[in-house]
């Protein structure tokens, strides 16, 4: 059975294009403004549409994912290398050091983003104007203004 269709009146925010446009570091909603002022300091608000993510709150989502992914490309990398080679562990660590460093700087903004788009898609965490702890989240943005 199928649950019944509620109509909101409020229109629909496509959840992969939102998310696509936030790992391209863009505003989710228009897609054309820069989604970060600093390399994870989201903007407070879209410069070309003026949607506002003073209120976002991705927390430690991103960290979690990255290292989720970078395992998954990683270890097994490691452990293919180990079964072909037997090279020493000062190889191992010169190889995949690095690697794994540089995966995580990489992917640490998309992911952050594309979880920005997720919320704003989804219209949680003060992306939903009729949700009541909007007005309080104002009030907590970084810089102190409402």
């Amino acid at each position: 059975m199928n649950a019944p269709l509620v109509f909101t009146g409020r229109p629909e925010r496509p959840l992969a294009q939102a998310m696509t446009r936030g790992w391209r570091c863009r505003c989710p909603n228009c897609g054309k403004g820069r989604l970060f002022r600093a390399f994870l300091k989201v903007v407070d608000r879209c410069a070309v549409c003026g949607e506002e993510y003073f209120h976002q709150r991705a927390d430690d989502a991103p960290p979690y994912f990255v290292i989720l992914i970078t395992g998954h490309i990683v270890v097994p990398l490691a452990l293919a290398v180990e079964v072909a080679f037997s090279p020493p562990y000062w190889l191992h660590a010169l190889l995949w050091g690095p690697l794994t460093i540089a995966l995580a700087l990489a992917l640490l903004q998309p992911v952050k983003g594309a979880i920005v788009g997720w919320q704003w898609a989804n219209r949680m965490h003060g992306f939903d104007p009729d949700y009541p702890d909007d007005g309080m989240l104002a009030d907590r943005r970084e810089d102190g203004k409402p």
